[in-house]
């Protein structure tokens, strides 16, 4: 099935995959609509960056998921709804969790319930593989038991019943996709590969990091968006939960001695104690079974780490750095 001409929605478009994916979906010769945050500035986010022709194809709509009525408003006339939208930052989630449960759980309850009444033919959800918590087996299936350890988890929990909710209870036609770590080009700065590479390529001798012992599934961010097309568009999946991963876990530390010699930085890590979880709350590993992904989707990552990553240095050596906090202070 193609998506030339189909109306898609894409929820968090201004984010990092939200903006990947819009992208994509233009290339593809879908009708895109796109849903970011509203803000004083106008902004699009990561879509301010984007082509002229790219800016030019997509209807940019500034709003919040969590006003029903805009959203339901956002999706009047639309086939397929990708939803993105959400609140992520785990240490953020630990003191706001009502924000995480008003982005996260009642803006997906707007998603769904918009969609419901516009008849649309899928709705993608936007699971992560934090659900999980720290695994009881190796690899992690669709099946495996669900263990919120952050509030941002729980929310996200909460989320995907929901949206397998309306499906067994409305019939709505919803696919949730569960992405693993995805990385590369636009991500916040906060997730770790991202901070790593920017205090490397800063020339800094210390990199400040969490723990190094953790084990990652990281998905190159091109990879994960390829999953989301194939999902709006293979029959059949309606009320399927499908893993995007690559099914290799890699150790924090080594992903940081690759960081090191791509970038020729041969720094050391300080531990930061704003990176550190709480014991309890730490998910010690995730490592997909893609199986499922490439049974029903025809999908796998193709994208291997040493290449994703040195594709994300690239584009960081030409992106500004954030201000430091000294900075923001006198801002």
């Amino acid at each position: 099935m193609s998506l030339r001409g189909r109306k898609v929605l894409v929820t968090g478009a201004d984010g990092f995959i939200g903006s990947h994916l819009v992208e994509r979906l233009v290339a593809e010769g879908a009708s895109v609509r796109a849903f970011c945050i509203y803000n004083s500035r106008g902004s699009a986010g990561w879509l301010d960056e984007a082509s002229p022709d790219t800016r030019r194809a997509i209807d940019i709509r500034l709003g919040d998921i969590r006003d029903a009525r805009f959203v339901e408003a956002a999706t009047e006339d639309i086939e397929i709804v990708f939803h993105l939208a959400a609140l992520i930052a785990i240490p953020y989630s630990y003191l706001a969790a009502e924000s995480f449960i008003d982005t996260n759980v009642r803006g997906t309850l707007n998603v769904l319930e918009a969609s419901r009444r516009a008849g649309v033919t899928r709705v993608i959800e936007t699971s992560t593989s934090e659900v999980y918590g720290t695994p009881s087996e190796l690899p992690i299936r669709e099946s495996h038991p669900l263990q919120a350890q952050s509030p941002y988890a729980a929310s996200k929990v909460a989320a995907d019943q929901l949206a397998i909710a309306f499906h067994l209870s409305h019939g709505t036609p919803v696919t949730v996709l569960r992405p693993f770590n995805t990385y590369g080009p636009r991500q916040s700065e906060r997730a770790v590969v991202a901070t790593m590479l920017r205090q490397l390529l800063a020339g800094q001798a210390e990199i400040q990091l969490g723990r190094l012992d953790t084990r990652r599934d990281l998905t190159f961010v091109d990879d994960t968006v390829d999953g989301f097309v194939r999902a709006a568009t293979v029959p059949g999946i309606e009320g399927r939960t499908i893993q995007l991963g690559t099914g290799r876990s890699e150790r924090i530390g080594d992903i940081f001695e690759i960081a090191c010699k791509l970038t020729g930085n041969r720094a050391r890590v300080v531990s930061a104690a704003d990176r550190i979880r709480p014991d309890a709350s730490e998910v010690m590993v995730l490592q997909s079974d893609p199986g499922l992904a490439r049974e029903l989707l025809g999908w796998t990552a193709r994208t291997d780490l040493e290449t994703g990553i040195a594709r994300t240095i690239e584009w960081m050596r030409h992106q500004p750095s954030p201000p430091t906090e000294a900075e923001r202070v006198q801002l």
